[in-house]
């Protein structure tokens, strides 16, 4: 009987290896195609047929996100009018195992009779695309994960693998930060934590403050009213002194019994709470409610005075 997880954990082990693998193939031809690519003036067209191109379509993805312009290109629509998509100031670079490929060497044929840079990335130094292309790249496994050693797997997770290596090669190289990031990422969660700011989440309406001086039943009222569960004590120029949530408030409730009523603000409340400026990004959000342990943060301006709260529940949900 065929044991399944036996069968899928020595996949993942074979391609691992693989990956490993490529560490000593990381050499100067690997210098000298990042270098291209980070000069080139135009695009980096990646092509590819079978296999080799839905890889070059993750690979053209993954390096136009993170700062290369780049797009995919099919080697048979290439043959068939979409050259003209290929201009003079571009590089192509081209994806086969055999490196040999029959409709890889004529769209090769037809760049070079234009003049233009090519790279190539096979698993075959002698084959014909790595000894024409201008750079070649080198990414050879033993064999394929496949029990057969037949279907694509190490070799294409490797072309893969080697992919993101040159993407991270020019991310270094183009000094490429989160910001940037963000730029080609304006939509969904990774957008979201990149571009959102303090005062786009904060709620700024009916904010519960409190006087120092009022009293601890009163001011359960304004904290019920406010609804984020906490109130913030304010002097009279509208600075922050400390904060009061409802622990502070169950806390005083069960120590003071019958002296409840006479407990001011003030003597529960915390000093010194935790505050962020508006302007900050969702991601310190995040890293400060982590890193204490809260569930809200005090915005507040240059002055120290309050002019929103940010909740927890709120921005993750």
């Amino acid at each position: 009987m065929i044991n399944i997880r036996e069968t899928a954990i020595r996949c993942l082990k074979e391609e691992s290896e693989a990956l490993l693998g490529l560490i000593p193939q990381i050499n100067e031809e690997f210098d000298k195609a990042v270098k291209q690519i980070f000069e080139c003036k135009g695009h980096l067209v990646i092509t590819g047929v079978g296999k080799s191109g839905h890889v070059g379509a993750k690979m053209a993805a993954t390096l136009a996100s993170t700062g290369t312009p780049s797009f995919y290109i099919n080697p048979l629509d290439a043959l068939h009018g979409d050259l003209g998509m290929v201009m003079e100031d571009d590089i192509v670079l081209f994806i086969s195992n055999s490196g040999n490929t029959d409709e890889m060497l004529r769209m090769f044929a037809c760049l070079e009779g234009r003049g233009i840079p090519t790279i190539a990335m096979t698993g075959n130094e002698d084959s014909l695309l790595a000894q024409y292309c201008h750079t070649h790249i080198l990414v050879k496994v033993s064999r394929e994960a496949c029990p057969l050693n037949l279907a694509p797997t190490s070799s294409t997770t490797a072309v893969i693998a080697m992919g993101d290596a040159l993407a991270c090669a020019l991310m270094e190289m183009r000094k490429f930060k989160a910001k940037d990031f963000a730029m080609f990422h304006p939509a969904g969660s990774l957008g979201r934590k990149l571009l959102t700011r303090v005062r786009d989440v904060m709620y700024t309406n009916n904010l519960p403050t409190l006087p120092p001086s009022m009293k601890l039943s009163e001011a359960i009222m304004h904290i019920s009213n406010g609804k984020l569960g906490l109130g913030v004590v304010m002097d009279d120029s509208n600075k922050v002194l400390g904060i009061i949530t409802d622990g502070d408030i169950r806390r005083a409730v069960e120590g003071a019994q019958s002296n409840f009523f006479n407990i001011e603000v003030k003597d529960i409340m915390t000093v010194n709470p935790k505050t962020i400026s508006p302007n900050a990004k969702l991601t310190e959000i995040q890293m400060m409610f982590s890193k204490h342990k809260i569930h809200s943060l005090l915005v507040v301006n240059n002055e120290h005075n309050l002019i929103g709260i940010v909740d927890y529940f709120a921005i993750m949900g």
